[in-house]
């Protein structure tokens, strides 16, 4: 299945991944310190974990609120999410669920509509459906082509949305997420983005030579770096049992390598990394990031010498 339309799939109420190991429980979450934060841009500060709007999907109204009050009490106010997580489901949820806390957080949306019309009323939409009058980021979501790339800076291309909301205060920061470094580049070549978010991920670094130089590009250009697949770990092998089915690839789950590849991860020069939509996972990340210290050299090539053989998810 091809991301995209993994992404655009509802997926179904009451589905649950088939655990392993001593993942944390709620009550367990409340004896660890709140999260730390790191700087973004013009004086925000954003914890070094992020909600990503997946986790929500298939939960009742009232558990995702009850979900949203937790992560906030522990120290969480960067949320992510789009109107391509289960066809407007998560932003639906989010809406109620991230309304008492609107003033307090910072809340990223995203649309995959390049062109100035669609990327219009999706962006109305979705901030009617998340029950704000602005989004504190907006990005273009999951850039892979270079027709994209020249279709967002194309004459009535989508750009012209954002400078335009923008303006009209409806935008606070612009960004853009992808998954190919051929687009990524290109993309901060054309427009001074104030963030990007991108899989940093120690199995594509090792075994895919992916990343290092899109974040090396942003630092230099002064583009805050936002963290996906902090807990990837390789595509589902063929014919595998897909135990978690919002990740659409296989996740750590083993909680000593879960806090390695998080340490990497947030060791990168990131600001926040979005954990995997699935709640168990998320939970296990929420467990690990308070107790997070920087990744030595030693341990950080011991960590990507324990890839060899591996399939990355992406690669060059």
């Amino acid at each position: 299945m091809r991301r995209r339309d993994f992404l655009k799939s509802t997926i179904a109420a009451g589905l649950a991944a088939q655990i392993t190991g001593p993942l944390p429980t709620p009550i367990q979450m409340h004896a660890y310190q709140p999260l730390p934060k790191r700087y973004f841009k013009n004086e925000v500060s954003l914890s070094i974990l992020g909600f990503g709007g997946i986790v929500v999907l298939g939960q009742s109204q009232k558990k995702a609120s009850t979900m949203i009050a937790e992560v906030v009490d522990r120290g969480i106010n960067y949320f992510d999410v789009a109107p391509a997580y289960g066809d407007g489901e998560a932003e639906e949820k989010l809406g109620p669920a991230l309304e008492p806390y609107r003033q307090s957080i910072f809340l990223a949306c995203k649309t995959m509509h390049r062109d100035v019309k669609g990327a219009r009323k999706e962006l109305d939409r979705s901030l009617k459906r998340l029950r704000t009058d602005h989004f504190d980021l907006y990005q273009f979501h999951a850039v892979t082509t270079m027709d994209e790339v020249n279709q967002i800076f194309a004459q009535n291309g989508a750009v012209e949305t954002f400078l335009k909301a923008r303006e009209e205060g409806k935008i606070r920061f612009i960004g853009f997420s992808a998954h190919s470094e051929e687009a990524a580049l290109a993309m901060m070549e054309r427009f001074q983005f104030d963030s990007i978010l991108f899989p940093v991920n120690f199995v594509c670094y090792a075994q895919g030579n992916f990343g290092p130089r899109v974040l090396q590009r942003a630092k230099e250009k002064g583009v805050a770096r936002l963290a996906l697949k902090p807990l990837a770990y390789s595509p589902w092998p063929k014919g595998a049992q897909h135990t978690y089915p919002k990740c659409w690839y296989k996740p750590i789950d083993d909680p000593a390598l879960a806090l390695q590849s998080l340490r990497f991860t947030l060791s990168e020069d990131v600001t926040a990394a979005l954990p995997p939509g699935d709640e168990n996972l998320f939970r296990l990340a929420l467990e690990t990031a308070p107790s997070f210290t920087p990744m030595t050299v030693e341990e950080r090539n011991v960590l990507l010498a324990s890839t060899k053989g591996g399939e990355p998810l992406f690669k060059i």
